[in-house]
């Protein structure tokens, strides 16, 4: 018998998603810098996965930086009713695989108003807060969120690699429905920020789902992956729907074949049995 869990989730109580999105990080070029190897196949996978019922998409203005947002907006835009985008704001770029924190008031106002323009909104679904600048205090990048929210140009405000500590002092000016926080089976160390979302009506978006770094985490996943005629991220993926129902998926690939497989994972069912061992694989 398999563990049956909710296909979605409503972010800020009025944004209804399905919770296996896509994350439009990889549609640009390596190092996530400049455009992507092949345009054309970029522009299909995010067309392919509004087909394939993604209605919660992923970005930031620093993924190429813009290229992602602009290609977003090239092969999607007029916007489906529903189809919820979600963008950051606040790390800035100096070449491939660089990631340099500027959530200052100034670079934010920037980033906020070249996403709404490249994404050819007049308003932005979600914006999260992409770092907390060490050398910015924070109240200020919340000051700037709240006016922001309160001009109409963000909807609801979201945070990212973000402590209980940091949600909670966040939650003195604005309200935070989304935290995006580092998660896998095998990398739990946000756990307690995970219950707190959820105790809390915050939704919970794991990026790198799939971390690796446990060697013998892995083969407990392949072996799983291979007795359930599944690949090793849909076990991944699937687990993390399981486990909390919160939980939004934003798996990326500039590839639609891998687009497709990602998508199966609400096909992979897994019974208590199988849980319970993928829980004991955290690092």
């Amino acid at each position: 018998m398999s563990t049956s869990f909710k296909t979605t989730y409503t972010i800020g109580g009025d944004l209804t998603v399905n919770r296996l999105g896509y994350g439009a990080m990889r549609i640009t070029g390596k190092g996530i810098w400049g455009p992507p190897k092949d345009k054309a196949e970029a522009i299909r996978v995010l067309q392919k996965a509004v087909e394939l019922g993604v209605n919660f998409i992923d970005t930031a203005d620093s993924y190429g930086p813009h290229v992602s947002e602009e290609l977003i907006a090239e092969a999607l835009h007029p916007y489906a009713d529903g189809l919820v985008i979600a963008t950051k704001g606040g790390l800035t770029r100096t070449g491939p695989d660089q990631w340099p924190i500027n959530s200052s008031p100034e670079h934010l106002k920037e980033a906020l108003e070249g996403s709404l323009k490249r994404l050819k909104l007049e308003q932005i679904d979600l914006y999260q807060l992409h770092r907390i600048d060490p050398n910015v205090p924070f109240e200020d990048s919340l000051e700037f969120l709240k006016n922001a929210q309160q001009e109409g140009k963000i909807k609801h405000i979201g945070l990212s690699e973000v402590s209980v500590e940091d949600i909670k002092k966040a939650q003195q000016y604005v309200k935070i429905v989304s935290v995006q926080n580092m998660y896998s089976v095998d990398n739990r160390k946000w756990e307690a920020e995970l219950k707190y979302c959820a105790d809390n009506q915050i939704a919970f978006i794991p990026w790198f789902p799939l971390n690796g770094g446990n060697e013998e985490g892995m083969k407990k996943i392949t072996a799983l992956a291979q007795k359930k005629n599944a690949t090793v991220q849909q076990i991944a993926l699937s687990w993390l729907l399981h486990h909390s129902p919160n939980i939004l998926l934003i798996p990326g690939t500039s590839s639609v074949n891998h687009l497709e497989e990602n998508m199966k994972t609400l096909s992979v069912e897994l019974n208590q049995e199988d849980l319970s061992e993928l829980e004991t694989l955290s690092a």
